[in-house]
Formats: structure tokens, sequence, C-alpha cells
């Protein structure tokens, strides 16, 4: 289990959550759109998903769940699990989660502009680190339990 988030970033990220529920499908996709220059990347992901709408209205579904509850994690435990399978069935591996770091956080400022400063995009990407700590700690299970 990575190091708890600390009150601040707690705060900070559930002040987040109004923001995220009138702009999150446009931040995830401008993060997809990001993302996606990497073919590689992109071959990883069910497009016709993309194309849809459903891919990048569950994320911002996920990303708002975590805002709401960043201060009662228990709650998130099944989707957690829920995003952890779908990422072994998808062959998502640890070295994928920096690429999308570097896609997600520039999204959130490309979309709420001036209304995010860098103490926010901060606390979001300890938060993001701090998930995707957990993710890939359930996905060494689940592919070892795969083997």
């Amino acid at each position: 289990m990575p190091e708890p988030l600390s009150p601040e970033t707690i705060t900070i990220i559930k002040s987040t959550a109004p923001a995220l529920q009138k702009h999150g499908v446009e931040i995830t996709t401008r993060m997809y759109e990001r993302l996606f220059v990497d073919p590689e990347i992109k071959a990883l992901f069910d497009m016709a998903a993309q194309e849809s709408g459903d891919q990048p209205k569950r994320l911002a579904a996920a990303i708002l769940a975590f805002a709401q509850n960043a201060d009662k994690l228990d709650a998130l435990k099944p989707a957690i699990e829920r995003i952890a399978a779908r990422h072994v069935a998808t062959h998502i591996k640890p070295e994928h989660y920096p690429a999308v770091a570097d896609a997600l956080l520039p999204a959130i400022k490309d979309v709420l502009g001036d209304a995010v400063d860098d103490t926010v995009l901060n606390a979001w990407g300890e938060a993001y680190w701090f998930l995707a700590e957990v993710l890939k700690d359930r996905e060494t299970i689940l592919y070892a339990e795969e083997a």
C-alpha cells in the first residue's frame, strides 16, 4: 500500500469535484487525445469505446468518484477491483502509467485553464500516483494468479 495522501492533498482533490462533475468528460477526452499520439499505447485501448464516448465517460466517472471519496478509499474498492481486472485483461503494465500521467495532468490544465494552479496540479499528481500504486499492486496479484 502506498503512502496515504496528505490531508492537504485530500482537501484539494475533494474541492475539485464540482469542476470534475462539470468538465470531467472534456478532460478525459482531451487526455485520450494526448495519450493516443503514441500508437503503442493507443493499441491497448478499445477504440469502439473511445469513438462511442463510453471510455471517456467511464474514466471521468472514476476520477469524480475518487475526488468525492479521497478521504474514504474503502468506498472505491469495488471500482479498483473492476479497473485492475480490466487492466490485466487488456495487458496494461506498470510502465504504461507514466504516459497516462503525462496526458492526464496537462489535460486538466488544458480544459480548466487558469482555474487550475500548480497547487491543484501537484495535488492531482500526488493523487494519480497514489491510485496508480494501488492499482499496480492489485494488478501484480492478478497477473500472478493468471500465470
